[in-house]
């Protein structure tokens, strides 16, 4: 394992970075206290006290590539054992009908963050590689930023995939407007000795350790705050060739990220007590590719590497709990395990059917598709205080509902131009939602496929899958297909019976809806806002 990298500074040197900081106040630091007592001409004036429970600390683990049915209390018929997945629903609440905004990884992570849907950014189709520019706005608020501002720590740990600006060995900096591709040619041309520029602790977040993108893309190093914590002297492959660090091995990645975690809770769990809670985002390496479950784990599922990963996921997620109980806070947390897309077919799906499993459950497709099993995700909340123990809700909800969720939570308004396509889920994880908490959601593919998903109806702007199962797009067979698909999932969960014929009334309000969508800028009300360039739903 990679010791290289420094310990987390403790709670009290909190920098306040972010759209929080806005000035130092009375030596309580940079940053804007919404319930803070202020000292203002030697008088103190103090914000009605609230209950602790109105501030919790919030955990946010997103596995990467995870399917809905690996997790053993979501699919009965699996054969992955999850006991501390298992764990946190027996403690929390299980949504059954959850869904990344993206079937890939990085639009999805830009629309939690956000709030916003990903296809409203300048990326319409596709991800990051490691060397890509922001793709976060430099204006856009986030929920990192939003939690900083109302006091909390926050911290990011694991895979980013959003993008830094790299500074080169000539002295400039890498600001190109490309996607996946960008600076991979002239990764050497990157001086890694000085700092990265607008990664994470420039939306919100006051501490991040973790890597850049997935782990089948370079630079291979470890990266904490805004440093690249040894310079690359070498070159490995992950997949994908690149500049790496001596140290730097793709085994302790995982390891890594539960670790940092699980130190950032136990240096910031006093503070928490005391009345300043904190947020850690912690998006995971796995099950993604490269599958490198560590020594312990191989073969211990008794599948494949892939369910030996997922293991050691669920493993990952039970260290963080028992961080959370061993530190006195986890009555406070609100914790939410997901994932940010359907399971990517490097898992062999042939290999595990053989042994009776499919990480898509009932659920047509995988990862990339605009199919169900591309973005219906496991989503598991927990927190003692609010949330009923051994519960499920069927709600429709989407990653992107983070941000007004956290923002109810506080009690605290959202600005009108942020979070525009966030909806709260707190009345169905209080028990207190006595209908659909959002009238519908989009859904997007990796080659920017549209769906609208409302009630019973979904309606898929494509004949094909959108992404990498058949019928692949521009195919013989997909090519013979309707342009529209329209699928009654109250009878269909499958998707196999296409009604865009029987019912064109359908197609129509739900195109309408998602052209509305779209001419809006958001999907919750509120005044209008623009896209990041001309959004086309349909190809």
């Amino acid at each position: 394992m990679n010791q290289n990298s420094q310990q987390h500074r403790p709670p009290e040197s909190h920098a306040g970075s972010g759209v929080g900081a806005v000035g130092a106040v009375a030596g309580i630091g940079p940053r804007i206290f919404s319930r803070a007592c202020f000292l203002v001409l030697g008088v103190f004036l103090c914000a009605p006290v609230t209950r602790a429970s109105d501030r919790p600390n919030i955990v946010y683990i997103l596995a990467d590539d995870l399917g809905y049915g690996d997790v053993g209390c979501l699919n009965p018929d699996g054969k992955i054992l999850t006991p501390n997945i298992d764990r946190l629903a027996e403690q929390g609440m299980v949504f059954t009908d959850a869904h990344s905004s993206s079937a890939v990884c990085t639009p999805t992570r830009y629309g939690i963050l956000t709030g916003r849907y990903n296809w409203r950014s300048r990326l319409k189709n596709g991800v990051l590689g490691g060397f890509s520019p922001p793709l976060i706005e430099r204006d856009r608020l986030t929920v990192a930023a939003f939690l900083d501002a109302n006091g909390y720590n926050t911290a990011c740990v694991g895979k980013w995939h959003l993008g830094f600006n790299w500074q080169l060995k000539d002295g400039g900096v890498a600001d190109d407007k490309g996607s996946y591709g960008a600076l991979y040619e002239r990764a050497w041309d990157v001086d890694y000795s000085r700092p990265i520029l607008n990664g994470p602790l420039s939306v919100g977040f006051d501490y991040f350790f973790g890597i850049s993108a997935s782990l089948d893309m370079p630079p291979y190093v470890f990266i904490e705050d805004d440093q690249a914590t040894e310079i690359p002297s070498t070159t490995k492959k992950f997949l994908r060739e690149g500049p790496a660090g001596e140290r730097f091995e793709g085994v302790d990645v995982l390891p890594q990220i539960t670790q940092k975690t699980v130190e950032f809770i136990s240096a910031n769990a006093a503070a928490s007590k005391a009345g300043q809670p904190f947020f850690v985002y912690m998006p995971l390496n796995s099950p993604h590719t490269p599958i490198l479950p560590s020594p312990e784990w191989q073969g211990r599922s008794g599948l494949n590497a892939y369910a030996d990963f997922v293991m050691q996921t669920d493993d990952t997620v039970g260290r963080v709990m028992a961080a959370l109980e061993r530190s006195g806070v986890v009555e406070n947390t609100l914790i939410i395990f997901t994932s940010d897309n359907g399971c990517s077919p490097q898992a062999n799906y042939a290999e595990l059917a053989a042994k009776g499993h499919d990480p898509s459950h009932v659920f047509r497709g995988h990862k990339a598709d605009i199919f169900e099993g591309g973005h219906r995700i496991p989503f598991i909340a927990s927190w003692p205080a609010r949330v009923k123990v051994g519960t499920t809700s069927q709600q429709l909800i989407c990653l992107t509902d983070l941000f007004a969720t956290t923002a109810e939570i506080l009690g605290e308004p959202v600005p009108p131009d942020a979070a525009v396509d966030s909806v709260s889920i707190l009345p169905a994880l209080e028990g207190r939602d006595h209908g659909p908490l959002r009238e519908a959601v989009v859904h997007h593919s990796i080659n920017g496929s549209f769906s609208i998903r409302q009630g019973r109806w979904k309606l898929e702007l494509c004949p094909d899958s959108g992404g990498w199962s058949e019928p692949r797009p521009n195919s013989g067979a997909a090519k013979k297909l309707p342009a529209t698909q329209l699928y009654d999932l109250t009878v269909d969960i499958g998707e196999t019976n296409n009604l865009q014929a029987e019912h064109p009334d359908v197609v129509e309000q739900m195109t309408k809806l998602l052209d509305k969508y779209v001419a809006d800028g958001r999907s919750t009300s509120g005044s209008a806002q623009s896209n990041n360039g001309d959004v086309q739903i349909r190809r």
